[in-house]
């Protein structure tokens, strides 16, 4: 295996089991073969008692290739006493102190083993209105926010992880004006990304420039009304402002529900790529299409195989989990939602010599993308008729899809932020473009060392332009789109987020969405000169072209950025971009726990 420096660290820091001393006792060889084999003892369950060497075999080599790489918590905790492997939770959280707390509760013990959380506050009762048992008045659901906030701080997820949530609150909730404005005030609610969950009937309003009503979710009575383009209008004002609210676009979401009988989806994990009912959790995996590239062109048998054996191993995981409580371990084997997704599209695409900004990207992801979707959902069939379908099968959408008899897993595809595994995996963060072509990155205790693609080193070295100082110069903002002696051609194809209009960030998270059973994890990435116009007409399109959500983030709008273009007095460069140990690539500025 080839471990670039930085992911050893990341390794040793995060992954790697540490005796009591808290020194390193696992090789990232050994790590792997710790995952491999507790996910693939799951095939006994199903009387393939002679496949488990086999299947473990299968999981390792994807795995030590780093062609395949589920989400964190099954790489920290598969085959250990703590054992707990999703990466994704929603909790509920009900209109009374005991459901409130809880909740908090359940919070704690799932970020200590390694998981992120989202809520939807909607059911909490506004500000000011009444509260019976007390002969009080209820303080409203941003209080209550602070809570889960301070929880996460305290329990830091034993260190090897940080905590992160999703703070949801309907459109028509009277406390909405209090929630989108909440996080402009600096340091609040510092371990919460927040989004406006908003209506098709909202929407229209705003095209409409009309009002809408706000609904007291004690009793479903209307309390008062807004202009929705003013709300609207807010939203927009404290995203270009601060990153936060993002949207997701609630009926969406749930025309897409997989189990509508089942249930309504009101909240998504933190970084909004898995809409799950209240108690579900959801287990990821993301390929590294950077593997399967080859002399221009995708090596789709390869793509197939590591689909295939992906899809089984996220299902494994499913039964070799351990689950907080009863509640989330009940709905997840009811539904067994997986969600295989992507890394590495940013350097397949220069492979191919295709530009992220482009038609031609747009359509390759989306070539992709149904590729991976079809393959899985074959797989998924195929397992279903092994194993059994998934329990609520029956009460699913699958039911009357004639193409499919069965089905093993309620949902199959998600495009995850993949954040450290990517680090591990020396590629890009899921669907992401390049955040900087050289960077300095911050190992750990001030040691700080000059990245490049390695892309862009081969090409710059076959045609003659590579020098140190050149990387050196391009650390300065990280793109070379102003420095004149690099060839036309390479600049058009070596893009960086903030090189890219807005339009194109959304197009192709759109371009995913459509083949993608979950929803698409993309952080639209702007410089710090876009207008708040801009970000209107991102939002917008989102919409128009079927997002699930949407996040912007424009640069220096946050005090505490994970990647910085700014002046240092010691290092390698007056002026040059740095990132923090275990940024990959989108999560700028959010709370990203992948």
């Amino acid at each position: 295996m080839k471990i670039e420096k930085n992911a050893m660290k990341v390794l040793e820091r995060r992954y790697l089991l540490k005796n009591e001393k808290g020194q390193v006792i696992e090789t990232p060889s050994q790590l792997f073969r710790r995952v491999a084999h507790a996910i693939a003892l799951v095939e006994t369950k199903y009387g393939r008692r002679t496949n488990v060497k086999k299947t473990e075999e299968q999981f390792y080599r994807i795995m030590s290739n780093l062609e395949f790489l589920p989400n964190t918590p099954t790489l920290m905790n598969a085959g250990t006493e703590i054992g707990q492997l999703s990466a994704c939770f929603v909790i509920p959280v009900e209109d009374s102190l005991q459901g409130i707390f809880n909740a908090v509760k359940w919070t704690a013990i799932i970020h200590q083993g390694g998981g992120g959380t989202g809520f939807d506050f909607s059911k909490l009762r506004y500000q000011g209105d009444v509260v019976k048992s007390t002969d009080g008045v209820a303080s409203g659901p941003v209080t209550f926010m602070t809570i889960f906030d301070k929880t996460t701080d305290v329990i830091k997820q034993g260190g090897r992880r940080r905590g992160a949530n999703m703070g949801i609150l309907r459109v028509d909730h009277p406390d909405i004006l209090e929630f989108i404005a909440c996080k402009s005030k600096e340091h609040f609610l510092s371990n919460f990304n927040i989004s406006v969950a908003v209506t098709d009937e909202f929407m229209k309003a705003v095209e409409k420039n009309s009002e809408y009503p706000l609904i007291n979710p004690r009793n479903n009575q209307a309390v008062g009304k807004l202009n929705a383009k003013k709300v609207f209008d807010l939203i927009v004002a404290n995203a270009w402002k601060t990153g936060d609210p993002g949207m997701i676009f609630i009926d969406q979401i749930n025309r897409a529900n997989p189990t509508p009988e089942v249930g309504k989806i009101d909240a998504t994990n933190p970084c909004g790529e898995q809409p799950l009912l209240p108690w579900e959790s959801c287990n990821l995996g993301s390929i590294n299409l950077s593997k399967v590239v080859s002399g221009k062109k995708i090596n789709w048998d390869k793509l197939r195989q590591l689909v295939r054996v992906g899809v089984r191993f996220l299902d494994n995981v499913i039964d070799a989990n351990r689950y907080p409580v009863q509640e989330i371990e009940d709905i997840t084997y009811a539904n067994r939602k997986i969600g295989i997704g992507v890394m590495g599209f940013a350097e397949s695409l220069i492979k191919m010599n295709i530009p992220y900004n482009s038609t031609k990207a747009l359509k390759i992801g989306k070539q992709i993308m149904k590729f991976i979707e079809k393959e899985g959902h074959k797989t998924s069939e195929q397992l279903g008729k092994e194993r059994g379908d998934f329990p609520n099968f029956q009460h699913s959408i699958w039911k009357t899809k004639k193409k499919y008899k069965h089905m093993r897993n309620a949902t199959v595809t998600t495009i995850a932020p993949t954040g450290t595994i990517s680090i591990i995996a020396s590629c890009s963060s899921g669907i992401e473009p390049l955040f900087a072509i050289s960077f300095v990155r911050n190992v750990m205790e001030g040691i700080r060392l000059l990245e490049t693609n390695k892309s862009f080193e081969k090409i710059s070295e076959k045609k003659k332009f590579f020098s140190k100082d050149l990387l050196i110069r391009i650390a300065k903002t990280g793109s070379i789109q102003k420095i004149p002696d690099i060839p036309k051609n390479v600049k058009r194809i070596f893009v960086t987020a903030l090189d890219i209009s807005p339009q194109w960030h959304v197009k192709m998270q759109a371009a995913f969405q459509k083949y993608t059973d979950n929803a698409v994890s993309k952080t639209i990435n702007l410089p710090e000169n876009v207008t708040p116009k801009e970000v209107r007409d991102a939002y917008v399109l989102a919409y128009k072209l079927k997002c699930k959500g949407i996040t912007v983030y424009r640069y220096g709008s946050k005090p505490n950025q994970v990647l910085t273009i700014g002046s240092m007095k010691k290092g390698l460069v007056e002026r040059h971009v740095v990132a923090d140990s275990e940024f990959a690539g989108g999560c700028e500025g959010v709370v990203c726990p992948h």
